[in-house]
Formats: structure tokens, C-alpha cells, sequence
């Protein structure tokens, strides 16, 4: 019973299967007057450009006229990062050679976190200027370039300048 079952489900899938198939008259040819066929004509609508799109005209690199010691973000950094380890360990129980190893990870995470804190704040950023597809320009400050060069085709999302 059951094999007679399962043999009716596979001859009904082959079935439908062959009415799934595209056939004269639909698809390409004939019906297909709907969507994305515009027959020549763009009903006021521009469908080949992006509306956050557009060539980079000028970049402008903008000093940030801030300044600090060279060392300054990863001593700042490894110091608080060596006590919050310490009072990690201390606080969960640890042993005296635990807070020594927790102390000593803290301080490297904490230098490195301190000393990429201490780029940020004093680095440079760029005003890029883009003219848009729609005919405006739109200026942005942003920190990294991220490979984009004047000529370049961009796109605009949520404040900042992407290759696209």
C-alpha cells in the first residue's frame, strides 16, 4: 500500500514538474507587458542611475590640530588596563600569580586599545567632495579614504563615502 502511495506522489511531481516549464506565450514573448518592460519608453522613471550615487570631484585633506606625546594613549592605556585586570582577578577570586598574568594581559590590551584611541583623536581626516547623479554635490568628512581617489564612482550611505 504504501509503495503504491509513494509511486502516485512521484508521477504526480513529475507531472507538475512539466507544467512548471516556461511555454510560447509566457515569459518573453506575449504576456510579458508588466513589470521591467517599458517598451522604449521610461514612464518618468530613471532606472539606470542610483539616487546615492556619484563621482568623486576633490578631495581635501583636513589637518585635525591636535597633538600628544608619542607614547601618550598607550601608557594612559596599559595603565588603566593593568589595574582593571588586576581588580578583575582580585574581585573573582583569583590567585596571586593570576592577578599577575590578568594584570600583565590588561596592561598589553589596555596600550595597544590606548595607543589606537590616541591615532583617532589626532589623525587627520579628508573632505570629500562628490557630485551626485542627480546633478548636486554633497560634501563629507571622513577619517579613511578606504581606496577612494578623485574620478572615482561612490555611493553615499548613512554619512559616508563607499567604493561601489
Amino acid at each position: 500500500m504504501k509503495i503504491q502511495l509513494i509511486a502516485a506522489a512521484a508521477i504526480a511531481t513529475v507531472a507538475l514538474a512539466g507544467c512548471a516549464t516556461t511555454s510560447p506565450g509566457y515569459g518573453s514573448s506575449g504576456y510579458n507587458n508588466g513589470y521591467g518592460n517599458n517598451n522604449g519608453y521610461n514612464n518618468g522613471y530613471n532606472n539606470g542611475r542610483c539616487a546615492d550615487c556619484g563621482i568623486v570631484t576633490r578631495i581635501n585633506q583636513v589637518a585635525s590640530g591636535r597633538t600628544a606625546p608619542t607614547a601618550t594613549g598607550a601608557i594612559l592605556g596599559g595603565l588603566v588596563g593593568a589595574v582593571a585586570g588586576h581588580e578583575i582577578s582580585d574581585h573573582t577570586g583569583g590567585s596571586r600569580g593570576n592577578k599577575n598574568i590578568a594584570a600583565a594581559a590588561g596592561a598589553v590590551g589596555g596600550a595597544l586599545a590606548g595607543n589606537q584611541i590616541q591615532k583617532n583623536v589626532t589623525s587627520d581626516t579628508f573632505d570629500i567632495s562628490v557630485r551626485m547623479d542627480d546633478g548636486r554635490t554633497v560634501v563629507v568628512n571622513q577619517r579613511d579614504l578606504g581606496g577612494i581617489r578623485e574620478n572615482t564612482y561612490v555611493r553615499v550611505v548613512n554619512g559616508k563615502v563607499i567604493l561601489r
